[in-house]
Parts: structure tokens; sequence; C-alpha cells
């Protein structure tokens, strides 16, 4: 076999083989990206938080996201109203999307679009007050 095949072979099977890992490591976590995807996609903004306000916040019964805990490490992501996330002094905004930040976050406050109403889950479905059914 010729050297610049035999080198388009190795590269193809590298591929191959990270390919694989990939594929193992997102069968391994049961859905917990969908889940953290769709949390973050019902956000309209992110902060970064301590762990003491994270605790008050939980005390004054704001929700906490359960896939926060599914993560290694865990995080604590918490939804609440924006102008109770305001009065927080450690709250440092991030972008709401998938980022190093993020995850590397220990504590999460999370702010809904509607801030009358919570996040959906992830599966569920909402129409509008007198809109037709889909069949």
């Amino acid at each position: 076999m010729r050297p610049s095949l035999e080198y388009r072979l190795r590269q193809h099977r590298r591929r191959m083989v990270v390919r694989s890992w990939e594929y193992r490591q997102r069968r391994h976590a049961h859905g917990v990206w969908f889940r953290l995807r769709s949390v973050l996609a019902n956000a309209r903004a992110a902060y970064v938080i301590s762990g003491a306000d994270a605790r008050t916040l939980l005390a004054e019964a704001h929700r906490m996201e359960t896939v926060g805990r599914e993560l290694d490490p865990p995080k604590l992501i918490i939804v609440a109203p924006s102008d109770r996330i305001a009065r927080i002094a450690s709250a440092r905004p991030v972008a709401v999307r998938l980022s190093a930040e993020v995850l590397a976050a220990e504590c999460l406050a999370l702010t809904p679009f509607a801030e009358d109403r919570p996040l959906l889950k992830p599966g569920s479905q909402s129409t509008p007050a007198g809109s037709p059914s889909t069949r």
C-alpha cells in the first residue's frame, strides 16, 4: 500500500475511534444534555451566583432544576424572576448557551421568558388559549 493511502487510513481510523467515543458518551448520558439544552432554551437570561445566594433563593421557594444534579460535578440551577436576581450582588451575567462559563459555574440562576408562568418541561406541549389543538 502506498504511504499516502496508509496515512489516510490511519487518519480515518482515528476519526472513527473519536466518533465512537462521542456516541458512547451520549448514550450513557441518558438525555441529560437534551434536558439541559431545553432548560437553557426556555431561559431569557442566565447568571452565575454564589452558593450562599443560591441557598437564599432556594429558601425563598424558587424552583430548582433537577437537571443540574445529573451533571458531574453537580450544579445548582435555580429559576427566579429577573427583579429578584437583580437584587443579588454576586450575580454575573453569562450567555444563555452551553458554554465553558455555564458548565464551570457551580450555581446558576435563570430567568424565564414569561415570568408569570414556569419554564416548560422537556416533552410538554403548550397551546395558546383559543387556538385549535393539533390532531
